[in-house]
């Protein structure tokens, strides 16, 4: 996987889906740019991973320790010109998670980590320049680095299913490969 930009922001989703994998710390270490969180997200995500039973607690746990150990930084709107923006999206998309990570993402050139279709198609008409990964972007070249056996990566990715919730939409370029493993 390539990315074009210095920094990828996640959004939720993709923070829930990777911390629903198991492998979290593993996949951040994957991708080949600065992680970011918005602090939007941080608080969010942590309040949802903290609300998960046993051991998918082990989410919120690895989500501070990626965030101790410098794999994946929290950074907040830097100018009334971002957090305009923000309040502008949040109107749009109706998530301020999403909104934060757009507005953030647009207005420093950085790259959006998203699964929302709807978050998805309007930051490429907002800033068509920008790349947009998903969850089976990031999961298929980490596991593809990690040379993972078809089992292990049938079992993340049934994780991110259940924990996640998680199910590709029907026009998503790799929905073939995510139906194909998880028969």
């Amino acid at each position: 996987m390539q990315i074009r930009h210095s920094h990828v922001v996640l959004d939720a989703c993709c923070v829930l889906n990777f911390c629903a994998s198991g492998h979290f710390i593993a996949i951040l270490k994957s991708i080949p740019a600065q992680v970011v969180v918005t602090e939007v997200v941080r608080e969010k995500e942590l309040i949802t991973l903290q609300r998960l039973k046993d051991e998918e607690n082990e989410g919120a746990v690895q989500f501070e320790t990626a965030i101790t150990q410098g794999l994946l930084s929290v950074v907040d709107f830097e100018s009334e010109s971002e957090e305009e923006t923000f309040v502008n999206y949040a109107f749009e998309l109706g998530d301020d998670g999403e909104s934060a990570t757009c507005a953030i993402a647009i207005h420093r050139g950085w790259a959006i980590a998203t699964d929302d279709k709807k978050a998805a198609s309007f930051s490429q008409k907002e800033a068509p320049h920008l790349q947009v990964l998903s969850t089976l972007e990031i999961i298929k070249s980490w596991s593809e680095g990690r040379n993972l056996t078809l089992a292990e990566l049938h079992t993340v990715l049934r994780s991110i299913r259940t924990k996640g919730r998680y199910m590709p939409h029907r026009n998503h370029p790799l929905l073939s490969w995510w139906e194909s493993l998880m028969q």
